[in-house]
């Protein structure tokens, strides 16, 4: 799983959320900040309103929160949605030492990008690329 302050980084950047079942998000700012919440068809679902999307929470045996608006949460993509994310431009993912290195391809120039968790080096080098395409 992503660092939340890449993940906010991400979101800062333009990476926009669809949230679907099995999504994993975190609500910051709200003594949460720790705490990792699952999209679920059975207890936590979005919830499409005319003033936007909502995600609610339908109770659990220790606690319960009414609804967030989804712009409240931060999406932590996993591993297979960030590389999914990078399309074609992936090339690769190898291990160098105790880090994962993700080497991607964008605009005819190869650029790695490493970290201690496959998932982080795929957000670092996506991130990297949506930085680039807004130049």
């Amino acid at each position: 799983m992503i660092p939340l302050d890449l993940a906010a980084r991400l979101r800062e950047a333009g990476l926009v959320w669809k949230p679907a079942a099995g999504d994993r998000f975190a609500i910051p700012d709200r003594d949460l900040d720790d705490d990792v919440f699952v999209l679920s068809n059975m207890t936590i679902e979005v919830h499409d309103l005319p003033d936007g999307e909502i995600i609610g929470f339908n109770g659990t045996t220790e606690w319960a929160l009414d609804d967030v608006e989804k712009e409240e949460a931060i999406w932590l993509p996993r591993e297979d949605q960030l590389r999914e994310l990078l399309s074609g431009t992936f090339q690769s993912l190898v291990r160098v030492g105790d880090r994962y290195r993700v080497t991607v391809e964008f605009n005819g120039a190869e650029r790695g990008f490493e970290a201690a968790e496959p998932a982080e080096a795929y957000g670092e080098a996506l991130l990297a690329l949506i930085l680039l395409a807004m130049r």
